[in-house]
């Protein structure tokens, strides 16, 4: 896949605070980038860097096979888009908004009404040319500030927390308007978040970042998949136990989380440890399982989450775990909140983080 960016060795610092450090990364053309990590992380300085606003104290940065330089980062710069977590708008009507890159470029005026017209439809705000920007709820104001993104059709749209603190209606729609664009325009998309779920659903890769340094980055599935210390170390993820271990004379381990749940990892363990098992190797069954899984536990469902076309439960063994299936599972096993379950899974399926 051809690379449309690329950072190599970069350091970023404000003042004595080092920001990123020694960074390098490569963006591939037409992907969706998600950059994962907490608070102070560090991506959003990265997306200001990606949009050429800032000029880092050391390192290289390659666009389009192309060294960035004093000399041509203004040209560059109009290859990139910026949608900050906080909407800046300014105090005048919704079309105004959305076209002022456009009147900028000094774009025909034809164009410009044209243009805008199917960004406002991209972003489910058609009729709304006439008004006020600042009068919008928090979540139109959103969709406006990406519309005024999305008329300049740049090569590299990046996105600052796209959905924090929005509603699920306004959330949903500029999740679907990310992934429109991505497929039917091939814009090259990198956004920050600290939403596991939306960093497990939407981009084709996912790059960890902490301390101004990406520590992991793989697909999605790479990623989840398997729990690191570098993802454990920030995030809420489902189905991880702290516990003691001891090794069995099978060679295996068990390890007690607490509450009478012990669970059988195939690996070797003493002492205190931490485990995760992926939701995706749970099987969970209304009937006892005839299974060589060595961790079989009955209990109930005190949780459900409509995920689509997949259905997220919580299931109470004593210690409450996570499991994914299919709607169409769900609505032939009856399920229900209270509905008594049994949960399997295979020693080699759990963890040790």
């Amino acid at each position: 896949m051809t690379v449309l960016a690329e950072l190599r060795n970069l350091t970023q610092c404000f003042g004595s605070r080092i920001v990123l450090e020694n960074l390098t990364l490569q963006i591939q053309e037409g992907e969706i980038l998600a950059l994962l990590g907490p608070n102070g992380s560090g991506k959003t300085t990265l997306l200001k860097v990606l949009a050429f606003l800032l000029k880092p104290k050391s390192g290289e940065i390659k666009f389009q096979d192309e060294t960035v330089t004093d000399k041509n980062s203004e040209r560059m710069r109009l290859q990139s888009a910026l949608v900050f977590q906080r909407t800046v708008l300014f105090s005048t009507s919704v079309f105004n908004n959305v076209s002022y890159g456009l009147k900028m470029r000094k774009m025909p005026k034809a164009v410009i009404e044209e243009e805008v017209r199917k960004a406002l439809k991209l972003v489910k705000l058609e009729g709304f040319e006439k008004r006020s920007a600042k009068k919008l709820s928090g979540g139109e104001q959103q969709r406006v500030a990406l519309a005024r993104a999305l008329v300049l059709k740049t090569r590299l749209l990046l996105l600052d927390e796209p959905t924090a603190n929005l509603d699920p209606k306004n959330a949903s729609i500029i999740e679907e308007v990310i992934a429109t664009v991505n497929r039917e325009l091939k814009t090259t998309i990198v956004m920050a978040t600290h939403n596991m779920f939306q960093a497990k659903a939407i981009p084709h890769r996912v790059a960890l970042i902490n301390q101004g340094r990406i520590t992991e980055i793989g697909t999605s599935a790479d990623i989840f998949g398997r729990l690191s210390r570098n993802l454990a170390s920030f995030a809420a993820v489902d189905n991880t136990f702290a516990g003691t271990a001891r090794i069995t004379d099978a060679g295996t381990t068990i390890v007690d989380v607490g509450n009478g749940v012990q669970i059988e990892a195939a690996l070797q363990k003493q002492g205190e440890t931490s485990i995760f098992i992926s939701p995706q190797d749970i099987i969970l069954s209304k009937n006892p399982l005839t299974s060589s899984a060595r961790n079989v536990f009955r209990g109930r469902i005190i949780q459900i989450s409509d995920l689509g076309s997949l259905v997220k439960l919580t299931v109470d063994v004593g210690k409450p775990f996570v499991v994914q299936i299919t709607k169409r599972s769900f609505g032939e096993m009856e399920l229900n909140l209270g509905s008594e379950v049994f949960i399997v899974f295979k020693a080699s399926s759990v963890q040790a983080i």
